[in-house]
């Protein structure tokens, strides 16, 4: 059955291919963006399309739709977008959940937030599950959206538990794909665009630090069917690759696909980076019915020809 969906930051390199995946999945589908780290370039395959409409709007003020669901992916995610402001990144995880859910505790429908694996910090537990706290520093440069996303979990909770709203938490893990942002100065997306240039790739710390990629369509297949849940579900559940990789080993796959012949430098790792980042998505089988399907090479390739056609238009 068609329904009315709300996605907030869906301009976004996320936001976008959820955008599309509900809108193929018959849905009519508003996009609510400010456009603070997203070009409208990623909604162009939306351009006309009937059961599409874009809101220029903020998630830090009160907004008033009509819809059915709402999934809110409002923030910027990448290190280099949300050190930026880490006033304004607060700001709109805390202020963004309060307002989506107040809207969603109005309509009465449920109200995906995604949350991410960053709530885990600097991992003691490995792999994380959802039962694990975390190992958060409070007051480093990363901590504007660390301590953001956990807020935000917590107000979905509190929300669940005294307004009965269906609120309902993902934890994603490292995603890339197509309409990542060449300058988000995420690992996947530098070492592509560094290989592409013929420029070197930066590598921070040994490069023996591990992460665990998902491909983008894996990620939003997961997030339709956590809205799909049952009222009763809220999670948080892991959304993300279990599949372990280090940074070297990336780096090594880039190059090989890429062809090209850019040096790997080393620099200090920043503040607070995580050394471990695998999911435990034993919940999301369970309760979604949900893995991952493409494979890292494969997600790569799709990616390296997505960044070689941008960089070509750039000239």
């Amino acid at each position: 059955m068609s329904s009315r969906v709300l996605v907030t930051g869906g301009a976004g390199f996320v936001g976008s291919h959820l955008c599309l995946g509900l809108i193929e999945a018959g849905h009519h589908v508003i996009c609510l963006d400010n456009f603070q780290t997203a070009g409208a370039g990623n909604l162009a395959p939306l351009d006309g399309n009937p059961r599409f409409s874009l809101v220029r709007g903020d998630v830090e003020q009160p907004y008033d739709l009509e819809v059915d669901a709402i999934f809110n992916l409002a923030c910027p995610a990448s290190p280099v977008h949300y050190q930026h402001d880490p006033v304004r990144t607060i700001r709109t995880c805390v202020l963004g959940a309060i307002n989506v859910l107040e809207l969603a505790k109005r309509l009465g429908v449920p109200v995906v937030q995604a949350s991410t694996s960053e709530v885990y910090g600097d991992p003691h537990v490995h792999p994380q599950p959802e039962s694990y706290w975390g190992n958060v520093n409070p007051i480093g440069i990363r901590s504007c959206y660390d301590e953001g996303k956990r807020a935000a979990e917590t107000l979905f909770a509190d929300y669940r538990r005294q307004y009965g709203v269906d609120g309902k938490l993902a934890r994603i893990f490292n995603t890339y794909g197509p309409n990542m942002h060449p300058e988000d100065g995420r690992v996947v997306s530098n070492f592509i665009v560094q290989a592409l240039r013929g420029q070197d790739l930066t590598m921070f710390g040994d490069g023996q630090q591990t992460r665990s990629f998902c491909y983008v369509s894996d990620l939003v297949d997961g997030l339709m069917r956590l809205m799909a849940t049952p009222a009763g579900f809220g999670g948080p559940v892991n959304l993300g690759n279990p599949v372990e990789f280090t940074i070297a080993e990336l780096a090594d796959l880039v190059l090989d696909i890429t062809g090209s012949r850019s040096r790997i430098v080393r620099h200090p790792l920043p503040q607070d980076d995580p050394k471990q980042r695998q999911p435990d998505i034993t919940l999301a089988r369970e309760a979604l019915g949900w893995a991952p399907k493409v494979e890292l090479r494969q997600g790569l390739e799709r990616t390296v020809a997505y960044f070689e056609g941008l960089l070509a238009r750039a000239g």
